[in-house]
Formats: C-alpha cells, structure tokens, sequence
C-alpha cells in the first residue's frame, strides 16, 4: 500500500528504527557490553528518536478514533520510561525490553495508526 505523502517522512523513520531494534537484539545476543548498547540507544533516541516523538506528537491529527492516538502516546511515554530505566540500571533485560516496546510501537503505528490517519 502507498503510504500518504505527509506520512512518508515518519514511515521511513520507522524502517530505521525497527533496524535499530535489530541491533539491539543482535548486540544482547552476541554479548556485546550494556555500556555500548546503551550507548547506541542514547546516540539513536538524542539524533532520531526523540525527534521523531516530538513530530508525531504535534503534528498528527486528533481523530475520531482517539483511542489509537491515546495509545501512540502511551508507548511514547512507555518507551521514554525505558530509556530512563536503561540509564539508571544495568538490567539487560532492560534492553530487550526497548527493542520489543519499539517494534511493536512501530508495528501499531504503521499497521493502524498510519492507515486510520490516511482513512480519516
């Protein structure tokens, strides 16, 4: 399906970070260090991430159908959280629990989200 041209920006986004997602995991498998993942998660939320939040969180309509957009804004908070957690602990589950929350907030976002918004 064609994505709507004022969604294509935030589409892309999410290719990179379902991308990042996968490092994660790829990083947490190969016993790469909690220091450098999170690392990587720091550099990604500071350039792209958090960047992206702000965009969706101010410039996508309110709908109808307010319970997706109150779900979008749930996982920004939920993901937000995890970043903070991240920084204060050295639980690795932590790290997998970013990568999971991301692609699946990813996920809602382009498989309903983005499609209710084109509809709409």
């Amino acid at each position: 399906m064609k994505r709507n041209e004022n969604l294509v920006p935030l589409s892309r986004d999410h290719h990179f970070g379902l991308l990042c997602s996968w490092k994660i995991r790829q990083g947490i498998k190969k016993n790469v260090s909690y220091d450098r993942i999170k690392k990587y998660i720091n550099y990604y939320w500071q350039e792209n991430l958090s960047r992206h939040f702000e965009i969706e969180d101010l410039v996508l309509p309110e709908t109808e159908n307010n319970i997706l957009q109150i779900q979008m804004e749930k996982e920004h908070i939920e993901i937000r959280k995890l970043i903070n957690t991240m920084n204060q602990t050295n639980d690795i589950r932590i790290l997998g629990d970013f990568a999971n929350a991301l692609s699946n907030h990813i996920r809602f976002e382009e498989r309903m989200y983005f499609p209710h918004l084109e509809e709409y």
